[in-house]
């Protein structure tokens, strides 16, 4: 990143922001001056919140979630005390994790996983285990395996949690399959010998589909509400600046997890809240959606299409089609390390083009790290550059392949 920052005229194909040129201006524009053009409503927004957040934008949130996974809410046990909002899901995330876990503690984790997610435990002194995953996302089977085995070692007391990005993961894309959503619910109560081990499902990207139907949340399949803890966030699919997450919580964390949050930001930006719920309100929420599915959708496939011209004629390259999110997940030959040690990195920002290694994107136990992993975010650079940006990949892949 600080190479990128220092050196703008390098294709950063790293970073996992959103496109600049779809920021909603006209949209935030609209509803701030209707928020602010409302006196009383202005003045409220400028006050202190409530630790779990604004009660009319938790409510619209919950009523997103129930009609996206297609439920009334007398289909569901989830109520609006247990929608926290926060800055970002990112915060949530810790909250959580900070609630959930202590040191030594372990998460099961896909291999790969979101990296920014895997540094929050191991700062928090909690083990990340990788289990493997395929096309259609962590393999139920694996994570049978990996509990049996920790029974047997006798640390089966230790797990706490599954952490599963749901919808076209960072960093693989892929998007956890239908007929697998379920199981892994079933799983993690069943294996809940000693206390229960939740599944923390990271929704981030839902929104960002550009092809396909969407499928139900991990939560739709909890109908208890007591082992599934769903995140979501506005910062991919409206703005990284407002900064509002949510997750609706089982009712045993909500205590815990709210008061953690108060003693860490005594509520989350009120202000941001009283926006966002104007957003939704107003409807202007949804088509900005659009317009960003179509940027993504025309730069994904820019990117893909770079890579058959220009990736496909190396041996061993290979590469996920994501259906939505962010990213592409490439594979090389076993003999290419793209992480710092070895050859490709440098070859490439000498080419002019900057990636994440893979191997960060892998837990510190279980499934091993594979060097010869490369993410790759199509974002922020316009469709020439991507283009541009693969085709200089390539040039520096074959000179470490000569």
């Amino acid at each position: 990143m600080h190479h990128a920052l220092a050196h703008p005229e390098v294709i950063s194909l790293a970073a996992g922001f959103v496109d600049q040129q779809t920021l909603p201006v006209e949209a935030t524009l609209t509803a701030a001056e209707a928020l602010l053009g409302d006196p009383q409503a202005g003045r409220a927004a400028l006050q202190y919140g409530t630790t779990a957040g604004y009660l009319p934008l938790r409510a619209q949130v919950l009523e997103r979630l129930l009609a996206a996974d297609g439920l009334s809410q007398a289909e569901t046990t989830a109520s609006i005390d247990q929608v926290v909002v926060t800055a970002g899901s990112n915060e949530l995330l810790h909250l959580l994790a900070d609630t959930l876990f202590d040191p030594g503690d372990i998460v099961l984790c896909a291999a790969p996983s979101y990296f920014v997610f895997l540094g929050m435990a191991t700062n928090l002194g909690v083990r990340s285990i990788g289990v493997e995953m395929d096309s259609d996302g962590m393999i139920p089977e694996a994570v049978e395996e990996q509990l049996a085995l920790l029974e047997r070692r006798g640390e089966l007391p230790r797990v706490k949690a599954l952490y599963v990005v749901s919808y076209f993961d960072n960093p693989s894309s892929v998007t956890l399959a239908k007929e697998r959503r379920g199981r892994l619910v079933e799983i993690a109560q069943r294996w809940s010998k000693h206390h229960p081990i939740y599944v923390l499902e990271d929704a981030a990207y839902r929104q960002l589909r550009y092809d396909g139907d969407d499928l139900p949340s991990l939560r739709a399949y909890d109908a208890e509400g007591q082992t599934v803890i769903v995140t979501e966030t506005f910062s991919k699919s409206f703005s990284p600046g407002i900064r509002v997450g949510w997750g609706v919580l089982p009712k045993a964390l909500v205590g815990p997890v709210l008061e953690q949050k108060g003693n860490v930001d005594f509520g989350s930006p009120n202000f941001a809240q009283h926006l966002m719920a104007r957003i939704l309100d107003q409807g202007l929420f949804e088509p900005h959606v659009e317009r960003l599915r179509t940027s993504y959708r025309g730069k994904l496939a820019a990117m893909l299409e770079a890579a058959d011209e220009f990736l496909a004629p190396l041996p061993g390259v290979h590469w996920l089609r994501p259906h939505g999110g962010l990213y592409v997940w490439l594979q090389l030959p076993e003999e290419i390390d793209a992480g710092p040690s070895g050859r490709l990195l440098q070859a490439a920002l000498d080419e002019g083009v900057l990636y994440v290694p893979g191997q960060y994107c892998y837990p510190g136990e279980g499934v091993p790290a594979k060097h010869n992993t490369i993410r790759l975010s199509f974002g922020v650079q316009s469709p020439e550059r991507i283009r541009a940006g693969i085709e200089a990949l390539a040039r520096a892949l074959a000179r470490v392949m000569e």
